[in-house]
């Protein structure tokens, strides 16, 4: 995908909220895409971007061995590849006590212009990560190291957060409400099927409310009984 197409994509997922383009991605049979328990630390940030990834792994003797290798680590390795247009997934195993890294770790996605990170484990020193300015999605916050409870292993993989599957390049959209992977596959189906969806929706509502009816007249959507008002009403799209 060009440069300029990725950029008019993150464009266009910008301006839809999370709960339609889940509804968009579930229609096209890519279920589970909703991360459980990871949720916003930075209100009314939203954050669109395209994944790197980082995988943790319970620490053991070798692995440590393999894989401490100061500014080649395997997770510096995964910042270091996180700048503008993407953002860091990190999967702790659902460990949500577990520190994935701190502010002086983090202090990286800032420097490189990153769009955010989202992580199924734990942020620590989360107050000063907040103050680099990128959305946090995570499962919890500590004071607490993340060993010995999760090491990490290896980036650029495909990963699981929250219970969805993650791969390098898969757009991520997060809102108050939480987050959602879109498989870059399917992309720009489920923005033209999310954008399609929130018109009818908007005209859904301004039905019901002008009726002063229950929802359920116009709700679940019924796109030909809507297309049908609208050329009467000549209501555009």
């Amino acid at each position: 995908m060009k440069l300029n197409q990725t950029n008019q994509i993150l464009e266009r997922l910008k301006s839809l909220p999370t709960a339609t383009i889940y509804s968009a991605v579930k229609h096209f049979g890519f279920d589970p895409c909703w991360m459980k328990g990871v949720h916003t630390y930075t209100p009314s940030q939203k954050l669109v971007g395209q994944a790197q990834t980082l995988r943790f792994v319970p620490p053991r003797a070798d692995i440590l061995k393999e894989t401490k290798l100061k500014e080649n680590s395997p997770e510096y390795q995964a910042m270091g590849s996180t700048g503008p247009g993407k953002l860091i997934v990190m999967d702790a195993m659902g460990k949500d006590w577990a520190s994935i890294g701190g502010d002086v770790k983090l202090l990286q996605l800032k420097i490189n212009g990153a769009e955010g990170l989202v992580t199924d484990g734990a942020v620590r020193d989360l107050d000063a990560v907040k103050s680099y300015g990128f959305p946090i999605f995570a499962s919890g916050r500590t004071g607490a190291v993340g060993e010995p409870d999760i090491h990490p292993f290896e980036a650029g993989g495909t990963i699981q957060c929250g219970g969805v599957v993650v791969r390098p390049g898969d757009f991520i959209i997060g809102d108050d409400d939480g987050v959602v992977v879109v498989y870059s596959e399917i992309v720009k189906e489920v923005i033209e099927w999310a954008e399609k969806h929130e018109s009818y929706e908007e005209f859904a509502k301004s039905l019901i409310e002008s009726e002063k009816v229950a929802p359920g007249k116009y709700y679940p959507i019924d796109e030909k009984l809507l297309d049908s008002l609208r050329n009467q009403n000549n209501t555009p799209e």
